[in-house]
């Protein structure tokens, strides 16, 4: 009997860790999404146009632009283009009208404690 419960244990662990979320990162290179995102307490929502070398966001009232500059697939990096502020993307799943990801300052500062977000964009066009 404890075979048994060790045997099935140790499949449920290597089943387990072969599985990886889908990552289809092409289809959402280009397009118009939008996102929710925290200031302080409140829940907010914005929208973005990515092009292949743009991201035009839309929040709050204001507009703000960023090149974009893609390592792979499903990695980038968004430079604000006044403020030269980089943030880098990490596609880390995919759904057939969304993604979600991580980011976080591309730029390492060893005063500051790295921290990374995980946020999640739906395609809407």
């Amino acid at each position: 009997m404890r075979k048994n419960i060790i045997a099935t244990i140790v499949l449920c662990l290597i089943l387990g860790s072969c599985y990886e979320p889908e990552r289809d990162c092409e289809k959402y290179k280009t397009g118009s999404f939008k996102f929710t995102y925290e200031v302080g307490e409140a829940i907010k929502e914005g929208r973005f146009i990515r092009t292949k070398d743009y991201s035009i966001d839309y929040y709050e009232n204001k507009i703000d632009s960023a090149t974009v500059r893609w390592f792979n697939d499903c990695e980038f990096v968004l430079q604000d283009i006044h403020s030269k502020t980089a943030i880098h993307y990490k596609i880390i799943s995919t759904t057939d009208s969304s993604y979600t990801f991580q980011y976080k300052s591309a730029v390492k500062d060893p005063n500051k404690k790295l921290i990374v977000k995980t946020g999640t964009a739906i395609k809407t066009n």
